[in-house]
């Protein structure tokens, strides 16, 4: 992009550019542009965002040279200017974290706040609704908030009991025969929950609200003929159950409850040609009043930023063998 300012008169340019157009050269460096000088008209060249910027830094210091309140270095009033604008690109970032600080969890250990605003409206839907149903691809906080909005309303007594589940589907591998007990075995479907509690509560405490069965985490399967009451329930992985399963589940709800169901309907282990009970559901349940849906994309991803990219590369990949 580019854009040329022209200045009236030549007499102020020596100041305004600085020595051998030391200004800006400066102006170039911290901005990331080109400037062109010919007479008394500027061609800046680079980024919109940032020609923007730099005209208008030239447009204030000029407007202080005519009314004879330019400093000694304009290279000065080039760094003031820089750094004021900055300054209100922060103030209005820290603005808009404040808007969000409304949807702030409080756990025991940290604060969670949404990072995006299909974050924060996704807390607020599960502040509102009874049951909330959370997609999206990997790495944009389905889970991880729901958690975190589930500890908080256990701290503040809201419910009674913290219940977190996911279907024991195996992620296309053959774990075979694994040893140990119940618990054991379905440890590993498990251990993305047993992360985000820790994340929010502290060791000890953790263990005994498990211990005292305050705390549940168990697989799917177990919960099959029970009625959850007063309780937080989360169903993790929900992409990977079944239509059954799905049903089963959702009528397990009892007086006092809230669920969360997050899935990833691009990520289903199923075998092929079953049906993802997620998907049934989205498309059974929509429209029904006391039930939310909250949509993710990639750019909601929170982790790595090359994560952000793999997700747009495969959607990109779908979206061809579709075509």
């Amino acid at each position: 992009m580019q854009r040329q300012i022209e200045f009236s008169g030549n007499t102020l340019l020596p100041l305004l550019f600085g020595p051998h157009g030391s200004h800006l050269l400066h102006l170039e460096k911290k901005l990331g542009i080109q400037i062109a000088d010919r007479g008394n008209t500027l061609t800046l060249s680079g980024d919109q965002f940032k020609i923007d910027q730099a005209a208008r830094i030239l447009d204030t210091l000029w407007d202080r040279l005519e009314k004879k309140t330019g400093c000694r270095c304009c290279r000065n009033r080039c760094g003031v200017a820089l750094y004021g604008f900055r300054k209100k690109q922060r103030i209005k970032k820290e603005k808009t974290t404040d808007e969000q600080s409304g949807s702030t969890v409080r756990t025991r250990k940290k604060h969670i706040t949404p990072r995006s605003p299909n974050q924060a409206a996704y807390l607020e839907a599960m502040k509102k609704n009874d049951m909330v149903f959370g997609f999206g691809p990997a790495g944009t906080g389905k889970t991880y908030l729901a958690v975190a909005m589930a500890v908080s309303m256990f701290i503040e007594g809201s419910v009674e009991r913290l219940i977190f589940t996911r279907p024991a589907v195996e992620a296309g591998e053959n774990l075979g025969f694994l040893p140990g007990d119940m618990k054991e075995k379905v440890d590993p479907y498990l251990r993305p929950i047993y992360d985000a509690l820790h994340d929010m509560l502290h060791w000890d405490v953790m263990m005994k609200k498990m211990e005292s069965g305050d705390i549940e985490i168990a697989p799917l399967a177990f919960m099959r003929g029970r009625t959850l009451s007063n309780a937080f329930v989360i169903l993790d992985e929900a992409q990977n159950t079944t239509c059954s399963q799905m049903k089963m589940f959702l009528t397990r709800m009892g007086e006092g409850s809230r669920m969360v169901v997050t899935g990833d309907l691009t990520q289903t282990d199923l075998p092929r040609g079953v049906m993802s009970g997620l998907r049934e559901a989205y498309d059974t349940l929509e429209g029904v009043e006391g039930i939310s849906f909250c949509h993710f994309n990639r750019g909601d991803v929170v982790r790595h930023p090359l994560v952000g990219r793999i997700v747009e590369a495969y959607e990109k990949r779908d979206e061809q063998t579709r075509d």
